[in-house]
């Protein structure tokens, strides 16, 4: 039975990684899609290249149910990119994954110079820390309906310079098997922000802290995200939203949606224990 992120939870589901392929942060008026991995990926998404100044918020819609795989797959994604985007990683998260793999393997036959092991060092350090927050993101999709997940750049969580927010609440969720293909919803939604450009003219942003926060249930079971029963969402600072939702034939196993308008009072904010830093090269 299909329902709206307004109702109950629902049974958890497995996620599955799959890499992607992210465009180099853009210079100013710029759009630019590399490939660095030797294996060329299956089916590319499209990806944005840059946010028209003034550029607020950005509305996907899809035409029917969406799975819990697909929402969690899109606040992963988001993150990843924005990160590459803003300039808080090199590379896309899986080219950095893959090169820095490479290195490892390198330096366990050939000495490096001391600068060049330091910043493998700190590479591995990065990506330990971003794959955490991924890996405890599926999970707590699994655990509870999200509404909305906010990536927070630089300042703190009550005053952070630029926020990006990520709100699920229109969609209506159904099975994995009842539901709209993850592949095709993130073509539209990049595809979605391509067409917006929203990074192209921002500035550059140095090596700043991320912090993550998300809602979810008030009795989820999570145990890694902290509860911030008090915390409300920053009014200052660059922000962009970006809303998605479901439309036209939703009716999945011969039930409507059903659409409570309460349901969000028994939803908190977590934040994640862990504030991602980014590096350069």
């Amino acid at each position: 039975m299909a329902q709206t992120l307004e109702t109950a939870g629902q049974k958890p589901q497995a996620f599955s990684q799959v890499a992607l392929l992210l465009p180099e942060p853009c210079a100013k008026g710029t759009s630019v899609i590399q490939r660095l991995c030797e294996k060329e990926p299956p089916a590319p998404l499209p990806f944005l290249g840059g946010v028209v100044a003034g550029c607020s918020s950005v509305s996907v819609v899809f035409p029917g149910a969406v799975s819990r795989e697909s929402c969690c797959r899109f606040a992963c994604e988001l993150l990843k990119h924005v990160l590459h985007q803003r300039h808080q990683l090199p590379l896309p998260y899986e080219q950095l994954v893959y090169f820095c793999r490479r290195a490892a393997q390198v330096g366990d036959m050939i000495k490096k110079p001391p600068s060049m092991d330091m910043a493998s060092k700190k590479c591995q350090q990065v990506l330990m820390e971003l794959e955490g927050v991924l890996q405890h993101l599926e999970v707590m999709f699994s655990l509870t309906l999200v509404p909305r997940v906010l990536i927070l750049l630089g300042g703190n969580a009550m005053s952070p310079k630029e926020l990006y927010e990520l709100n699920l609440e229109g969609i209506c969720v159904g099975s994995a098997e009842e539901s709209l293909k993850t592949p095709f919803c993130m073509r539209k939604l990049f595809h979605s922000l391509f067409i917006a450009d929203v990074f192209s003219e921002l500035k550059i942003l140095p090596v700043v802290g991320t912090v993550v926060m998300l809602q979810g249930h008030r009795n989820c079971g999570v145990d890694w995200f902290r509860p911030k029963l008090n915390y409300k969402v920053p009014t200052r600072g660059r922000k962009l939203t970006i809303s998605l939702s479901s439309d036209g034939d939703i009716s999945i196993s011969a039930s409507s949606p059903q659409v409570m308008t309460s349901a969000w009072e028994d939803y908190i904010w977590f934040q994640a224990p862990v504030t991602l830093k980014g590096f350069h090269e």
